[in-house]
């Protein structure tokens, strides 16, 4: 999706806590270290996708219910035009592809 809709809407990886710390990767407790597991993520899944990083506060994660995943489309006027299931069985990428033609059809 990040390729076909790329040019036309902005696509963000949110990383947030860790959903299953463990001795490999533990849960951060600074912001350095989430940041360099962020990065380690992103490298080992060849992500293109520009990711954000949560806060040590988790503000992001807790305002948008995204433990352990979740998908968002958040239309152009700010409001939410899609929100997913929580992951993973909720995780539905045909479902948000469907909102992103919905939304740009709108335009």
């Amino acid at each position: 999706m990040y390729k076909r809709y790329g040019d036309k809407i902005q696509f963000f990886v949110v990383y947030i806590r860790e959903a299953h710390p463990n001795s490999r990767i533990p849960q951060p407790s600074k912001l350095e270290q989430r940041v360099d597991i962020a990065k380690t993520m992103c490298q080992q899944l060849k992500l293109s996708l520009p990711t954000l990083i949560d806060g040590m506060d988790n503000k992001t994660g807790i305002a948008y219910g995204g433990f352990p995943d979740r998908l968002y489309l958040v239309g152009k006027d700010g409001r939410i035009v899609y929100k997913g299931a929580r992951g993973p069985f909720g995780f539905k990428p045909n479902e948000l592809e469907a909102a992103i033609q919905k939304e740009l059809a709108s335009k």
